[in-house]
């Protein structure tokens, strides 16, 4: 045996280079499949996405839907506190208003010319809510609402209820 006789190419060598050969084909193999994500894949997620989407607009929209009712109720409350102090203030039946006008859809009885009480110091409004206004009993005359010479409040806003309907 001579000195190149260990550093030749022998039998046993030829048998493991297969396999090496093999192993380094399915390293390659498998680093060409990690490359990204398939179709499938990619389609699988995007249903989930959608999914997930569809639920939380409808969750969404229940949640305004409340928010909605929560706030008409509310102005409800405000613009009847509102006039339960003005008839309380002034001992008035009606609150005065320089406007017989009244929004399309409700009764013409809801408004008429007021003058204001003697010796209130009071300034009448183009309508009553506004005169609640320049009373410092509302920040603001209601949109949803109309408010009546008598107090009644009157429907506007289709989204708090029938329009022209009496409210409360």
């Amino acid at each position: 045996m001579g000195f190149f006789s260990v550093f030749s190419w022998d039998n046993s060598f030829r048998r493991n280079a297969p396999i090496m050969e093999n192993h380094i084909d399915i390293q390659e193999s498998s680093s060409k499949r990690d490359r990204g994500f398939t179709l499938v894949e990619l389609l699988i997620v995007i249903v989930i996405l959608g999914i997930l989407a569809t639920v939380t607009v409808f969750a969404v929209r229940g949640i305004t839907d409340k928010g909605q009712t929560n706030a008409c109720k509310t102005d409800i409350a405000t613009v009847q506190t509102a006039t339960e102090s003005y008839f309380a203030t002034y001992q008035g039946t009606q609150i005065p208003s320089t406007s017989a006008t009244v929004p399309t859809g409700i009764p013409t009885t809801a408004n008429a010319v007021v003058a204001v009480p003697a010796g209130s110091g009071l300034t009448a409004g183009a309508n009553p809510a506004a005169t609640l206004v320049a009373a410092k009993l509302l920040r603001a005359a209601p949109t949803n609402y109309f408010v009546g010479i008598d107090g009644v409040l009157y429907v506007l806003d289709a989204k708090c209820g029938t329009v022209g309907a009496i409210a409360g």
